[in-house]
């Protein structure tokens, strides 16, 4: 399997993010599976033609979100993307309570916010 992503240099998204999302997106629906290794930064710094850094950030952003690992000298790895995901999603909703709780804000008010803030971010 070829990992196939396209960066847009004229894009208002940063190459970083535009890298991030994509992978983010690839493994997230399966099309890259669990385990597949990933290029090495500067492999797939010079394959997009991007400097070693910005391919740096999207992996730590990716190490971040649960859905790549590193495996020292190994490589780096699509990791279990789904699960690591709905465990920090489920962690942020419970601080989310938890905070709008003690702000006071009734169960219909902090609803609508969260319905607010996911608009704003899927728009």
């Amino acid at each position: 399997m070829t990992l196939r992503l396209d960066i847009d240099p004229g894009a208002a998204t940063a190459p970083y993010e535009q890298l991030r999302t994509q992978i983010s997106e690839l493994a997230r629906s399966g099309t890259l599976p669990v385990g597949y290794k990933l290029p090495t930064v500067r492999g797939l710094a010079e394959q997009l033609g991007l400097a070693a850094n910005t391919v740096a950030k999207a992996y730590r952003a990716l190490e971040t979100d649960g859905v790549i690992e590193t495996r020292g000298r190994q490589g780096t790895f699509v990791a279990a993307a789904g699960d690591a995901a709905a465990r920090k999603a489920a962690a942020a909703a419970a601080e989310y309570a938890t905070h709008a709780r003690r702000l006071g804000l009734d169960r219909a008010a902090a609803l609508a916010a969260v319905e607010e803030a996911l608009r704003a971010a899927y728009s």
